[in-house]
C-alpha cells in the first residue's frame, strides 16, 4: 500500500511535457454526443473491444446512433447482450483478450466475411488486479491491456487497410506515468509484484506502440491515442 501511495505522490510531480491540446475545440465536459453532432457513419463499421461496459458502452452507443455497425467481442457474450440490449446496427461476438487464439479465432471470422473495417477502438483494459498469467505465462495486465491489442490489430491489419483511410484509437491512460517498461523483467519473474507497476508498464507499451504511427506515414490509415485522464484532479 505504501508504494501504492509513493507511486501516486510521484506522478503528481509529472507535468506531461510532451502532451499539447489540438485544438478540436472540444474539452473534459464534452459529451459523445456534442463530438459525434453532424456526423453520418452509415455505411461505416466499427469494432469496439470492451465495448459492453463502461465508456465502451457509451462509445458503441453514439457510433451506433450515428449510423455505424459496431462490433462488441466480449468475454461474456450474454453479459454483453443484457448491456446492449435495445442498441441497433450491433454485433456481440466472443473473444478473450487473455487468449491469443480466441483473438485469432473472432479476427479470423472478421476478416472472412470480406468486409473493411473503418474503425478500431482498443478500449478494453484490466487495473488493480492481483498476480494473474495467461497461459503462456504473461502478467495479466500487460496480457491484456497491450499484448491483445497489438495482436488485434495486427491480425485485422489486412481489413483497416481495405478501408482506405481507417482510423485505429488506442485508449491509453495518466496510468503510464506510474511505470516506464520494465524490458529486462516485464512479467514480474524476479522482481516483487506491485499491480500500479505492471498497470504502468501495460499503458507506457500502448503509448510506444501508438508512437509507430506517427513515423510510419506508409500507412493507408490514421492512429489516434485516447488518455483517460486522473478524474481525481479534474475541476469539478
Amino acid at each position: 500500500m505504501f508504494q501504492q501511495k509513493q507511486i501516486k505522490n510521484e506522478t503528481k510531480q509529472l507535468p506531461g511535457a510532451l502532451q499539447h491540446p489540438i485544438g478540436s475545440g472540444f474539452n473534459a465536459k464534452s459529451t459523445t454526443t456534442d463530438v459525434i453532432k453532424g456526423i453520418n457513419l452509415t455505411g461505416k463499421i466499427a469494432i469496439v473491444t470492451g465495448g459492453n461496459t463502461g465508456i465502451g458502452l457509451e462509445t458503441t452507443r453514439t457510433l451506433a446512433a450515428a449510423g455505424a455497425t459496431v462490433i462488441v467481442p466480449a468475454r461474456d457474450v450474454e453479459k454483453a447482450g443484457r448491456n446492449l440490449q435495445g442498441i441497433p446496427n450491433v454485433e456481440i461476438a466472443a473473444m478473450d483478450l487473455m487468449s491469443p487464439a480466441s483473438i485469432d479465432a473472432f479476427a479470423n471470422h472478421f476478416l472472412a466475411s470480406g468486409r473493411p473495417l473503418h474503425i478500431l477502438i482498443n478500449n478494453a483494459g484490466i487495473m488493480w488486479v492481483p498476480l494473474r498469467r495467461d497461459e503462456s505465462g504473461i502478467e495479466s495486465q500487460l496480457a491484456t491491456n497491450y499484448l491483445a491489442l497489438f495482436r488485434l490489430t495486427s491480425k485485422l491489419w489486412p481489413s483497416l487497410k481495405k478501408a482506405n483511410g481507417a482510423r485505429v484509437i488506442n485508449v491509453s491512460s495518466h496510468g503510464h506515468h506510474f511505470a516506464p517498461f520494465n524490458f529486462e523483467d516485464p512479467n514480474f519473474l524476479r522482481r516483487e509484484y506491485e499491480t500500479l507497476q505492471g498497470y504502468g508498464q501495460s499503458k507506457t507499451a500502448v503509448n510506444l506502440f501508438q508512437w509507430n504511427w506517427t513515423i510510419a506515414p506508409e500507412h493507408i490509415m490514421s492512429g489516434y491515442m485516447l488518455y483517460i485522464p486522473d478524474l481525481s484532479a479534474a475541476p469539478s
